[in-house]
């Protein structure tokens, strides 16, 4: 991390949080540093477009990127091949079954990735926003065994995807094409960029539409 935010959150912090304008451009969109992850203070983050990422040897540092990756549920892609895998309806899709186990899964260490973010602060935090109602998982079931799956929190028609993991192929993204088709939704958050979400429908949109959009405001535009 080449710089640290200027604005400090005391461990008793109940907002409300800075304006994500002030983030900052190096690394992208790290506004905040500090704070807690009570219930109340993470829905108020989401609310702002704002969300905790941070790994175990850092204090809790919260984020606004500029610009920020979501998918709009009717442009998400379906290529011909995963086509064909939503065709075949090889997984028993569930919801909040097993929340837990899905971030368990999320947190497990991957090929070439050094540990998580992903802390036990973390999985307590959303566990407690799971028994709340507002944080969700989306798991897709082969057999009895749990093989993928989405966790995240959703806010006024917005999923705010957090981290999602396959054990099988394409069981990932059949819960993505699953939140964006048959959940009620106006907009998934992604959060930031990749190759692989942009070949699903993925795009950037700027900070400010994003946050007029989790106000309900409509875009000029979508396309």
């Amino acid at each position: 991390m080449s710089d640290i935010p200027i604005i400090w959150l005391p461990p008793d912090f109940s907002g409300p949080f800075p304006d994500p304008k002030l983030a900052l451009v190096e690394p992208n969109g790290l506004l905040a540093a500090g704070g807690n992850l009570e219930p109340d203070t993470l829905l108020h983050a989401y609310h702002k477009g704002i969300f905790p990422w941070y790994s175990h040897n850092q204090p809790i540092l919260w984020w606004a990127p500029n610009p920020r990756c979501v998918f709009f549920p009717d442009a998400f892609h379906v290529s011909r091949s995963f086509r064909r895998t939503l065709n075949k309806q090889p997984f028993d899709i569930r919801h909040n079954t097993a929340f837990r186990q899905v971030m368990l899964e999320c947190a497990a260490p991957r090929k070439d990735e050094k540990g998580t973010w992903i802390t036990d602060d973390m999985l307590e935090a959303y566990c407690r926003l799971h028994a709340l109602g507002h944080a969700h998982s989306i798991e897709c079931w082969r057999e009895g065994e749990l093989v993928g799956g989405v966790y995240g929190v959703l806010m006024n028609g917005v999923f705010f995807g957090e981290s999602m993991f396959s054990r099988e192929k394409d069981a990932s993204k059949v819960a993505l094409h699953h939140i964006c088709t048959q959940m009620d939704i106006r907009l998934l958050d992604a959060q930031v960029y990749s190759p692989h979400l942009a070949t699903l429908g993925a795009r950037n949109i700027d900070r400010e539409d994003f946050l007029r959009l989790l106000q309900g405001d409509e875009l000029s535009s979508q396309s």
